[in-house]
This record gives structure tokens, sequence and C-alpha cells, in this order.
């Protein structure tokens, strides 16, 4: 099948679309992809959504403006690749995700925004979408999606192997010799340290990790945030980019000066990945990094410090890391469209291999 992938993270940057030819199982051809950023405006709507969550209603005027404009750069995207294909797999911009959590009794659900009947009608291709509400319903996390895709990709390379992405909240996907699959997120990644370059410097993020390489990670504030309960919880687990915020808060990472705070939250996503790995069955040969952190040095050296294996990007088993998770979504709308499972007792805590998304047709 012609695919096209389309992926909008947390870090709300904008849209990548990656171009896909798969069954499904296996990859066929990996084809053009882009990033289409979104405007100023439209991530100060999002991140001001975002910021109310918890209370907002679906009806919001303003969450009815940011899903028109998001779907429209969306289906821009998909006509600046001009290519034919027979299916877009349509993540949409998550807005709030509260997946099952031991002792908690809160209703859990996903909540992902985009109107996959517009991109349909307007691109003229089946839209594959939600691909996590059936998980979560089921019981499962409703999150990491992308790991089904990595063991695909990786298939000719050794094991046991990490594949790490690091979005606004990071991700891991351990691969074991006998096709096994372990993923679960991480913690915090890019998030917490783009709001603090947003403030601290009036930037989207921190280029070259700059302000980060010139400050020292505070211990204090580093021990802290360690003590999160979430670092030592078992797989399957997943998390919201805001799930950290009242840690950070109570941290008193607020008092650091800008450099210093920045260099604590590289150490502390480093930290989270280190405590990631105590969970795995076995040590990975090495870690391979995918997502805007891989082009952070301060992340990266913060990584290869934390970690006795080998920490190199993606680029060096011949991967774009700028389009796996486009990709991903590609893969995982033939899954939906051949009724193959999307998410697995490893990689979301699901009771079984589950299928999920729903298909809009482009004739509506």
């Amino acid at each position: 099948m012609r695919t096209i992938g389309l992926m909008s993270g947390t870090s709300l940057d904008g849209v990548d679309a990656a171009y896909l030819e798969t069954d499904g199982e296996q990859i066929g051809r990996l084809g053009p992809r882009l990033t289409l950023p979104y405007d100023p405006g439209l991530r100060r709507l999002l991140r001001g959504l975002l910021d109310r969550a918890e209370t907002l209603a679906e009806d919001d005027p303003e969450l009815l403006e940011a899903v028109a404009r998001l779907t429209d750069r969306h289906a821009e995207a998909v006509e600046a690749l001009g290519l034919e294909a027979d299916l877009i797999g349509f993540h949409g911009q998550t807005i709030l995700h509260r997946p099952p959590k031991p002792g908690s009794n809160h209703h859990p659900f996903t909540w992902q925004v985009g109107d996959a009947v517009a991109l349909a009608r307007r691109t003229g291709i089946t839209v594959v979408h939600d691909f996590r509400s059936a998980d979560v319903a089921a019981g499962g996390q409703g999150a990491p999606l992308v790991p089904v895709y990595h063991r695909a990709l990786a298939a000719p390379l050794p094991k046991p192997l990490a594949i790490l992405n690091l979005g606004g909240v990071g991700n891991v996907t351990w691969l074991g010799p006998d096709g096994e699959m372990l993923a679960f997120d991480t913690g915090p990644a890019n998030g917490p340290l783009d709001d603090w370059a947003r403030k601290h410097t009036g930037k989207d993020y921190d280029a070259s990790g700059r302000l980060a390489l010139a400050g020292q990670a505070d211990g204090a504030v580093l021990g802290r945030l360690m003590a999160h309960p979430y670092l030592t919880e078992p797989p399957p687990k997943s998390l919201d980019r805001l799930d950290f915020d009242r840690a950070l808060k109570e941290a008193g990472a607020a008092e650091l000066s800008a450099a210093d705070g920045a260099a604590t939250l590289c150490a502390f996503c480093a930290v989270c990945v280190a405590a990631a790995a105590r969970l795995f069955p076995e040590p990975p040969m090495q870690w391979l990094v995918a997502g805007g952190g891989r082009r952070n040095p301060a992340i990266m050296k913060a990584l290869q410090g934390a970690l006795e294996e080998p920490v190199r990007p993606v680029e060096v088993a011949g991967w774009d890391g700028d389009a796996l998770e486009a990709q991903a979504f590609g893969l995982l709308a033939a899954r939906v469209a051949r009724g193959l499972p999307i998410t697995f007792p490893g990689t979301t805590g699901a009771p079984r291999p589950l299928r999920g998304g729903r298909i809009v047709g482009a004739l509506l």
C-alpha cells in the first residue's frame, strides 16, 4: 500500500509527513518526507489549550478554531508531498492523555484532535485515525504506538537494541533477539526544556544546546526530581506532556539560572532514560536516538554519561530521525486497513494484541 503518515507531537512544532510503501508488516520503500511548521499563532493557541486541557469543553471556540487550523496544515503537508497514496495515517494533536494508573480512580481516556473527515475530503485519500482510544478502553496505556514500526525497520540490526525517541516526552522501544518488544515512556524530554528556553530566551528551543552547555546541573534539584515515583514504576506506563509540571515546580527548578536550569533539565532527561534501562530484560547493544533531542549536544552528552552502551543518532543505521514517527503512522494505517493489531502487551500493556483505529473513506 502507498501510505502517507502524519504526526504532530507534543513539542507543538508542526506537522511531519512521510511517504511509505508497506503491507503493514514489511517496509517496501521509504519515500520523501517533509515538515511544515505551525505558525506562531497556532502554537500559542495549542499551548493555551494544553494549559487548560483538564477543563476544556469539546465545543470550546478556541478548540474548534485550532482543530480547523491544524487540519488545514495537515492537508497542506499532504499536498506539499505531491504524491498519490492509498491511505493517510492521521495521528492528530494530543490535547490530553490520561491512561490507566495503579491506585487511581480517574476514568482513563486519551484525546487527540483533528478533523479526519475534512482531511479525507480535501485530499481525496482515505484517512485512518483514532489509533489510541481502543487500546485505552481495553485497559492499555494507548502509547507508545511506534514500536511495531521500529521492529520492522530494525529487522536486519543486531539485538537487543534500544530505540529512543526524544520529543516533548521521551519513549523507548527495546527489541529482543527473538522479536520481543518492550516499550514505554521514559519521562520528560524536550517539552520542559523548550518551555524553559521560551521563558528565559524567547526562543522556541535551546538551539544546539548552547544554554544548557553553558550551565551546570543542580544536584539538589536533580535529586528531588529523581524521587518521582514514575521512574521506578514497572511498564506498561505512559505520560502526558504535563505530567511532571508539578514535580518540576516543587523541585525548585524555577530558582535556577537560565543556564543551570537548562543543564538540569537535560540531565533529568538522561536520568529518566537510565532509569528506563534498568527495566529492560537485558542491556541493549546500543542506543539509537530519534526525535529533536538527538540534535541537542547537551542532551546527547548527558545520555552518554548516564548510559553504559554507545548512544548514537539513528542516522548511523541509515534512518531519517525526523521521519520515523510520521513513517510509523503510515505503517499503522496499513495495519488498520488489513485488520492487524497495532498495540501489544509489551508496548501498551494491552491484554492481548489489539486492533484499533478508525477509517474514513475519501468520498464522503
